[in-house]
């Protein structure tokens, strides 16, 4: 399953994402990774969580992210939940591209029994309705 949360800066998507990763922790049975651009969320988070910088292995397009959630389940295959901050920052802010990337984290999630949920700074009503369902 995936969740998308979209909204413009200022729109509290990362207060939400909190909430849900903490939330998380507390009912999983399983592992739960934060993926994060630089290192901001460190005190918000239980420390149960797996804090991932996609800064510090250079993750820098959907292809390199795809690669790295690929081999962080191959390494582990306890993880229930993957959470994904800002992906404009990790990626780039092509909107083409993130639709793109959430529609294989819709297939690889449901392949691998796993939640996923990705924050978007972006406007709701740019959305296509590919993405429309996930939000």
């Amino acid at each position: 399953m995936i969740h998308v949360i979209m909204g413009l800066k200022g729109s509290g998507k990362t207060k939400k994402m909190i909430d849900a990763i903490n939330g998380a922790v507390a009912e999983a049975n399983g592992d739960v990774v934060c993926i994060e651009y630089g290192r901001k969320l460190t005190y918000d988070l239980s420390y149960k969580v797996r804090l991932v910088d996609s800064k510090e292995y250079g993750i820098s397009s959907s292809e390199m992210l795809k690669g790295f959630l690929s081999g962080l389940h191959a390494g582990n295959f306890d993880i229930t939940n993957v959470f994904i901050d800002n992906l404009y920052k990790t990626i780039g802010t092509d909107l083409a591209a993130a639709e793109d990337f959430v529609a294989w984290c819709a297939k690889f999630a449901a392949d691998n029994s796993m939640e996923i949920t990705i924050t978007i700074s972006e406007d709701p009503a740019k959305a296509s309705d590919g993405m429309k369902q996930y939000l």
